[in-house]
C-alpha cells in the first residue's frame, strides 16, 4: 500500500480528486497517510479533516527564519514514512534537503503545458481587461516529479485543454482543473501506486 502526504496552500480541490479517485477505486493500493498545510486556514484541512484523515498546518511564520521551518517540516514529513509526497496547489518552495531525500518520490501539478510555460501566470496567456488574449490556443495540465528547478522535473503526464474565445482567467482555470489536473494528478498516482513508473536518464517510463 501506497503511503501518500498532500501538501496544500488553498482550497484544496486537487486533493478532493485524489480522495474521490481513491473512493471510487480509481486510485489503487494507495491511501492518504496525512494533509500538510503552511496556512491554517486552508479549507484543504477541513477536506481532509471530512474524511477521517489526519490534517495538519506547519506555517513558516511560526518560526525564526527558513532553515528552521525547513528541519521542522521535513521532520514532521519524515515521522509520517510516506512513499510519495503530492504537491497540490503547495505554495512553498520545497527545501532542497527534502528534495534530495525524497528523490522521485515527490509530484506535482503544474497548470500548463511545461516546459514551455513554467513558473507563474495564466497558462502562458496574456491578460487584457479580464479577458484572455494574443496567447495559445492551447493549454492544460502537467504532473511531473520536483527535483531542484523551477517546474524542470521529468514529466509523468501531460493533457491538452482548449482555449476558448473569450475566456476569463477564472473560466480557463476551471476548465483545466476539470478537465485536465483532475484526471491526470489521480492516473499519476495510481501509476505510482501499481509500479508502472520508473525514471532512468531524466525520462519517465510507463509499463503497460
Amino acid at each position: 500500500m501506497l503511503k501518500i502526504a498532500v501538501c496544500v496552500s488553498g482550497g484544496g480541490t486537487n486533493l478532493q480528486a485524489i480522495i474521490d479517485a481513491i473512493d471510487s477505486k480509481k486510485i489503487t493500493n494507495a491511501e492518504i497517510s496525512v494533509v500538510i498545510s503552511n496556512n491554517k486556514n486552508a479549507y484543504a484541512l477541513e477536506r481532509a479533516k471530512k474524511h477521517g484523515i489526519e490534517a495538519i498546518c506547519i506555517s513558516p511564520k511560526d518560526f525564526e527564519n527558513r532553515d528552521e521551518f525547513n528541519r521542522s517540516f521535513l521532520e514532521k514529513l519524515d515521522s509520517y514514512h510516506v512513499d510519495l509526497v503530492v504537491l497540490a496547489g503547495f505554495l512553498v518552495v520545497i527545501p532542497k534537503a527534502m528534495i534530495e531525500k525524497y528523490q522521485n518520490k515527490i509530484i506535482n501539478i503544474h497548470p500548463s503545458l511545461i516546459p514551455s510555460f513554467c513558473g507563474k501566470g495564466y497558462y502562458g496567456l496574456k491578460v487584457h481587461e479580464g479577458v484572455l488574449s494574443r496567447g495559445v490556443k492551447v493549454t492544460g495540465a502537467t504532473v511531473h516529479f520536483v527535483d531542484e528547478g523551477t517546474d524542470t522535473g521529468p514529466i509523468i503526464l501531460q493533457k491538452a485543454v482548449e482555449v476558448q474565445e473569450g475566456d476569463t482567467p477564472e473560466v480557463l482555470q476551471r476548465r483545466v482543473m476539470e478537465q485536465a489536473e483532475w484526471q491526470i494528478m489521480p492516473k499519476a498516482i495510481d501509476l505510482i501506486a501499481n509500479g508502472k513508473v520508473s525514471v532512468c536518464d531524466r525520462c519517465v517510463h510507463i509499463a503497460e
